[in-house]
């Protein structure tokens, strides 16, 4: 039993070890066994070379002892000394360095001996009173060391071109294999390939939200599965689909949805790839990629962050320096607009910069169609939520729909963000589950940083800033159009000594009222300020930045002065970016800062008056903040008692009272002049 025992354990043991997995392959390990067996010859079959020594030490010992068998002269630089075998066996001691000792036969010593002449009357003047038949000659010898003269030619070649291959290597990133054949691959395409070896597992099932967005990229795919469905009426596939949007609302994740989906090759790059420091890679990456792309059709084409390349020609912020990206964009205006009808190739690129792109790539033909990927909305916010949730261990409590309430304005990857967040701050907290107190720090955390309560603050700093903040709350209360308070805290975040939160309203669009009650909201802390303390200080700088800029946007912008008229000066096509001059007059600058600073100077007086009106209950507010740190709209509910003004009714809310039969329905007139939010 003990014999088989040891038996299994031995057998258990090999194959533990035949498990493991062999080293990888490396190609220098071909270089260093070349360099070793080089040396190792050189060592053992070629031995050690003659000893140096000097003129004196052969002249007063080895010559006048009669030792030297004879010398030769090389090259009629270098004097090699041969000894005779008898005399070997004396300078043994000398000679004998273990692997460099010099071979039996010679050469033995070797020196420099300077002009041959001058080396041949030396050695017949040592030579003087020996008898001639003992006298030693001199043999002349020369020898060419053709290794050497064809490293002298050779190497710095070889130099040249290992500088060069590095650089290449470098700039090519590593495609085409590896070794010295990625210097020919620097024009080579640099997209990944998704086929049916490399599947992408993201799905339309992982694309919360962004309906509308989803349908039409659906359709795409639709295209390539089943094309005769359009052609057959005479359509044509589109070629091309653009999405546009801002960061994080999920561009990248549709296209890897339709990667996901569409079952066809998928080839997927970014705009950057094709620049290079090198003139002509860029356009010849974009040749290489769509011959490719030809090949496997049909196919999707994915390139990321396509304004790249795709800047309006002529719109360069470099002035011209840089020729490269024109030629680049040249060559893929080139080849999409070259494609034969219904060949089969569907171009996606994601940006979100469509403004400063130019019009040749925005044309019908090359990108048909512009899908638009906005912000979500409050119902697309808890669908996000819904699939951000599955993987993180839940309380109960947690309810996707609250969540979607407390993050307006959120894009997809700030509430992937959120999820993330909570659920390290459950953990930090050595929770089982991560409930709803942790998702509204993580919320707070986002917004405005992390809490900082070891900051030194004076007494009377901080009572300043309770009194600054509570002016905000309290305007925002009172006022009908102001966004409705969350919460308001004088516990240091990032930068902030104090901050509100508020909870904006899902509007599309936004009347004159309602951005003065929040331009009001915003200079209720100067204003607290200057009635409690009759002074003021530097904490309203973000406040005073946020208000000039919105009373600059509603005079210029939004047309919303009587004096200035309902003119716009903004530029939503970009195409002003790098000018130079105003698109007014020097009077219209001047009536412009008037009126936005009339705008401002106006509402501080309003808030003013709201807050000496309501001094008690602003001071009251504050005392609590001090007490408290942190204060709800319950506290606020507490001492000015519920808000007038109720929460106004969405579209989709009304429709849904409407099918219930609480509400007439009552149509509205139809508008279709353009609005913006």
């Amino acid at each position: 039993m003990g014999n088989n025992n040891k038996n299994k354990e031995k057998l258990n043991i090999g194959n533990m070890g035949s498990g493991n997995k062999a080293p990888k392959f490396n190609p220098y390990w071909i270089y260093g066994v070349v360099i070793i067996a080089f040396l190792a010859i050189q060592w053992f079959t070629l031995g050690g070379g003659p000893v140096e020594t000097n003129w004196n030490e052969v002249k007063t010992t080895i010559l006048a002892n009669n030792d030297v068998k004879k010398i030769v002269v090389v090259n009629e630089k270098e004097a090699q000394v041969y000894l005779k075998e008898s005399s070997y066996d004396k300078y043994s001691a000398k000679l004998n360095n273990g692997f460099t000792a010099p071979q039996k036969v010679g050469p033995h010593y070797f020196f420099e001996i300077g002009p041959p002449e001058a080396f041949a009357n030396n050695l017949k003047e040592a030579q003087a009173n020996v008898a001639e038949e003992n006298k030693v000659g001199i043999e002349y010898k020369t020898v060419h060391n053709y290794l050497g003269e064809l490293l002298n030619w050779i190497l710095p070649f070889a130099i040249i071109i290992l500088i060069w291959w590095f650089i290449f290597k470098r700039m090519s990133k590593g495609t085409g294999g590896g070794g010295a054949g990625n210097i020919f691959n620097v024009g080579k395409s640099q997209a990944k390939v998704f086929d049916k070896d490399s599947r992408v597992s993201n799905t339309f099932k992982d694309v919360a939200g962004l309906a509308e967005a989803k349908q039409e990229v659906e359709e795409i795919v639709d295209f390539l599965k089943s094309p005769t469905k359009f052609t057959k009426l005479g359509g044509k596939i589109p070629k091309g689909a653009l999405l546009v949007g801002p960061p994080g609302t999920g561009k990248t994740l549709l296209a890897k949805a339709v990667a996901g989906e569409a079952n066809v090759p998928f080839f997927s790059m970014s705009g950057s790839d094709f620049v290079e420091m090198f003139v002509g890679v860029g356009a010849s990456r974009v040749r290489d990629l769509f011959k490719q792309a030809k090949e496997k059709a049909p196919c999707i084409v994915f390139i990321d962050e396509i304004d790249a390349i795709g800047r309006a020609r002529g719109k360069n912020p470099n002035m011209g320096s840089n020729d490269e990206r024109e030629n680049t964009l040249n060559q893929l205006l080139t080849e999409m607009d070259g494609f034969d009808t219904n060949s089969g190739v569907i171009i996606l690129a994601a940006t979100n910069r469509a403004d400063i792109l130019d019009k040749a790539l925005m044309r019908a033909g090359r990108f048909d169609r512009q899908i638009h990927v906005e912000l979500p909305d409050l119902n697309e916010r808890e669908e996000i939520f819904n699939v951000h949730l599955r993987p993180i261990k839940l309380s109960p409590e947690i309810d996707p729909a609250f969540l979607a309430k407390q993050t307006p304005g959120f894009s997809g990857a700030d509430i992937a963000n959120v999820c993330n967040e909570s659920a390290l701050i459950a953990a930090r907290h050595n929770k089982d589950l991560v409930d709803k107190q942790d998702f509204l720090d993580a919320v707070d955390r986002i917004i405005g940083g992390l809490e900082k309560k070891n900051k030194i603050i004076s007494v009377d700093e901080k009572r300043r800033i309770a009194y600054h903040e509570a002016g905000h709350a309290t305007i925002s209360w009172l006022l009908e159009h102001a966004h409705p308070l969350v919460k308001v805290t004088i516990v240091p975040r990032g930068k902030a000594l104090g901050a509100a939160w508020y909870l904006p309203e899902e509007r599309s669009i936004t009347t004159k009222d309602q951005l003065l009650d929040e331009m009001c909201s915003a200079l209720g802390g100067r204003a607290a300020e200057q009635i409690s303390f009759n002074s003021i200080s530097s904490g309203a700088q973000n406040d005073l930045e946020k208000v000039t800029k919105q009373s600059y946007a509603m005079v210029s912008i939004f047309g919303m002065s009587e004096k200035v008229g309902n003119v716009s000066f903004y530029d939503s096509s970009g195409q002003n970016e790098y000018g130079f001059t105003k698109p007014y007059s020097e009077k219209t600058a001047e009536l412009i800062d008037s009126e936005s600073k009339l705008l401002i100077e106006t509402q501080y007086a309003r808030a003013l008056e709201v807050l000496t009106a309501n001094k008690e209950g602003h001071e009251k507010l504050a005392e609590l903040l001090l007490e408290k740190e942190v204060i709800f709209s319950e506290d606020l509910e507490n001492v000015f008692g519920k808000r007038k003004w109720g929460k106004p009714l969405m579209v989709a809310e009304v429709k849904k009272e409407i099918a219930a039969g609480l509400l007439e329905n009552k149509e509205a007139p139809a508008t279709s002049e353009s609005t913006t939010a």
